[in-house]
């Protein structure tokens, strides 16, 4: 009977199994020795960086192998070829750490309510304003019930300068009321039940898990966006299909500080309209993809 195998390891072969085969031809132990390295040798072979598996087949009454190629890729934890984007995204981290060691969550919050509705309101807003209006907001609506029971036309009034305020103040209350009715007040910590509530996205959820559970999220803003084209981290322009190719290239460890220091780069040297690639410590590994 025909006996196969897939080579599984460079230094995996038949030999050991055809041993009989080879003592009924008369082979010597140098010849089998001399097989064996031969075999290890034709084991594999490279195209392109990539490691290819070979079918090794024993004709009946055969003194030798045949070898067949198939188009079989290894995976990715057996293979010794480098992602240069991987190694670039790594690169970036190591030199964001060193320019921003102390970045953070730009938004001012004592608690995980007062972080979810502060999110809320940056959307298409300036962290700097939402800092300007969460303190009178948050004095006067201190917990979820009083939010949940808020007049919507004074709550919108406290919002109004933060733009699109109806909406805003539509998803905040709405969104309060289901964290009393299904959460007993409290906001929850994963994001299967964040992206649930009213006015939450996965950017809104990242923030939340990443600053307030240490649960590691990237936070695809409009500075992570920007920033993550323009290094070649990602040729996407959706946010969550950006944010999976980022998690695919990073470690999770970095995440939250990753999306931290992406968007300090972005608002003190990486420009929308002028970066300052002059001055900017990436200017050797990233590629400035669509700047002039």
């Amino acid at each position: 009977m025909r006996g196969a195998c897939f080579v599984e390891n460079v230094c995996v072969c038949l030999c050991d199994l055809c041993a009989s085969a080879r003592n009924s031809s008369g082979s010597s132990c140098a010849q089998r020795r001399r097989g064996r390295r031969e075999t290890r040798k034709k084991g594999f072979l490279q195209s392109k960086g990539r490691f290819y598996p070979l079918l090794l087949t024993l004709p009946p009454f055969s003194d030798g192998f045949r070898f067949t190629f198939l188009p079989v890729v290894l995976p990715l934890s057996l293979m010794k070829t480098s992602n240069p984007v991987r190694t670039r995204a790594r690169r970036i981290v190591r030199l964001l750490a060193g320019q921003y060691p102390d970045a953070h969550c730009a938004l001012h919050y004592e608690n995980p309510l007062q972080l979810l509705v502060a999110t809320i309101l940056s959307a298409q807003c300036t962290d700097a304003r939402v800092n300007q209006v969460t303190p009178g907001l948050f004095a006067r609506f201190p917990d979820v019930k009083a939010f949940a029971t808020a007049d919507p036309h004074v709550l919108e009034a406290a919002i109004q300068s933060t733009g699109f305020f109806r909406n805003k103040a539509r998803n905040i209350q709405e969104c309060c009321k289901q964290l009393v009715h299904q959460y007993q007040g409290q906001v929850p910590n994963t994001m299967e039940d964040l992206v649930q509530l009213p006015g939450i996205g996965r950017k809104t959820a990242n923030v939340i898990l990443g600053n307030v559970y240490d649960e590691p999220g990237i936070t695809v803003d409009t500075h992570v966006k920007r920033l993550s084209g323009r290094m070649g981290l990602t040729t996407e322009t959706d946010p969550e299909k950006i944010e999976r190719d980022l998690m695919r290239l990073l470690p999770k460890k970095d995440w939250t500080m990753f999306s931290h220091r992406m968007i300090f780069h972005g608002r003190q040297v990486c420009a929308a309209r002028k970066p300052n690639c002059a001055a900017c410590t990436l200017a050797k590994v990233c590629p400035k993809v669509g700047v002039e």
